[in-house]
């Protein structure tokens, strides 16, 4: 992971980079790697309000604003980027435009690896349209200067179109921060949390999903 420049990570909302990366984002920074998360929106239309509900529609903006520069604290990550597009309505910003704000992104930092969505298989349309525009960034430089693709799949009913992922990074020794990372969008995670902690079968399956190892998919564009 020491070899990499500098990494960027690109999700729609606060929250994405908890669930599947926040365990991965961790291990790059403390092995001196430059680690960017680009968060696309505020995640301020998600149905979640809270368990039990303590936010309102007009207060979510500013708790899902500060959940997700708590998280970044807990990552010990110090260029969160809030671009503050409108939440569930990426897919309908002008065709190209996302895609050349993250080529502007890439030309400034030069990142020699991206964490995004894998496009199509990543369920909510902010992921594809995500997913979608990290592509077309990269597809339009060329291939000699491309940064390699390590990207989140959890589409289940279609997953096996991809057969298993093909990097897998252990996060021992990790779990305690990255539960701390999911508490800090409690707004969202609050059932999760939960599970986690339950001393049951499903808590301990829960655990092992998302505490032990997280898993992705290169993209090699032809």
């Amino acid at each position: 992971m020491e070899k990499e420049r500098h990494v960027l990570v690109v999700f729609p909302h606060p929250d994405d980079e908890a669930f599947g990366v926040s365990g991965t984002i961790m291990k790059y920074i403390d092995s001196g790697v430059p680690v960017t998360y680009a968060c696309l929106t505020y995640g301020d239309m998600g149905r979640s309000l809270g368990y039990p509900p303590f936010a309102t529609r007009e207060s979510l903006h500013d708790i899902r604003k500060q959940e997700v520069e708590k998280s970044a604290k807990i990552m010990g990550l110090t260029d969160l980027r809030l671009l503050g597009y409108r939440d569930k309505t990426l897919e309908f910003e002008p065709p190209g435009h996302l895609a050349s704000v993250i080529k502007d992104m890439m030309d400034e930092l030069n990142p020699s690896r991206i964490i995004s969505f894998y496009p199509g298989y990543s369920v909510h349309p902010d992921h594809e349209a995500t997913a979608e525009a990290v592509l077309k960034a990269v597809e339009d430089m060329p291939p000699s200067e491309r940064p390699a693709l390590q990207l989140v799949a959890f589409a289940k009913s279609t997953l096996d179109d991809l057969g298993d992922p093909d990097i897998i990074n252990d996060i021992t020794g990790y779990e305690d921060k990255k539960e701390q990372v999911m508490a800090a969008h409690i707004s969202q995670t609050g059932p999760l949390l939960k599970r986690l902690a339950a001393g049951t079968v499903e808590g301990q399956e829960a655990r092992e999903a998302y505490l032990k190892l997280e898993q992705f998919y290169s993209y090699d564009i032809d």
